[in-house]
């Protein structure tokens, strides 16, 4: 066996996704832990992970790199933001944001033996609580239930770099189940047109059904050059 690079960071293993483990040994889930020429890489199972089956069914560009500081909204009980630890490794930083008690108590198990992850409970509409702490990010990532998702992701840009760049798992039945998910994306998209332009839109079926996982770049500020 061995490692296929397909984005720095991420590796293919005989067709299975994987990171580096930054904490070797450790698991998170129920991923595999595999050893190859003395690096231990974690399996990333696309159906656990958006991030994951988007890389799987043809993202073209990946901005979370080595060092990259990722502002995490929705990071639930750690999985995908494991993998984006792993990622950005120690030089790097993940601030992870979730507004479920249950779901905290299981990421900060998680970044007990990751420090490069800051979890934090906050509810994703409320940026003044996390803004001062987070700075300005490299990379947003966003991955939230609720009908609101575009105007989180508007009232959070102002935490992302000029340029930099958003993913966004758009889900459909979150925001309105009587509408044809097709018509949800459109009207997402065009909600958040206003500080953002698409650069690639990806299917993620068979892992995720009636989601739209989207690559988006942050337009620059009016006046800068």
């Amino acid at each position: 066996m061995r490692a296929e690079k397909v984005f720095d960071g991420v590796y293919r293993l005989d067709g299975r996704l994987a990171t580096v483990n930054l904490v070797r040994g450790k698991k998170v889930y129920d991923e595999d832990l595999v050893t190859i020429d003395n690096t231990e890489y974690r399996t990333w199972n696309p159906y656990r992970s958006k991030l994951a089956a988007a890389i799987v069914n043809g993202m073209e560009r990946m901005a979370i790199k080595d060092g990259s500081k990722v502002l995490y909204l929705g990071a639930a009980t750690g999985t995908t933001a494991s993998h984006v630890s792993d990622i950005v490794g120690a030089s790097g930083s993940v601030y992870a944001i979730e507004i479920s008690e249950r779901s905290m108590r299981d990421l900060i198990e998680v970044c007990e033996s990751r420090e490069n992850i800051f979890p934090m409970l906050h509810d994703a509409r409320n940026v003044e609580g996390y803004a001062d702490d987070v700075g300005t990010a490299d990379v947003l990532y966003e991955d939230i239930a609720s009908p609101d998702q575009a105007e989180i992701l508007l009232r959070n840009a102002d935490l992302l770099k000029d340029r930099g760049i958003a993913y966004v798992a758009i889900k459909s039945q979150s925001i309105d189940i009587s509408k044809k998910p097709s018509e949800v994306f459109k009207e997402f998209l065009r909600k958040v047109s206003a500080k953002f332009d698409l650069v690639q839109s990806i299917e993620i079926e068979p892992f995720d059904r009636m989601h739209l996982f989207v690559v988006l770049r942050k337009r620059e500020a009016p006046g800068k050059h």
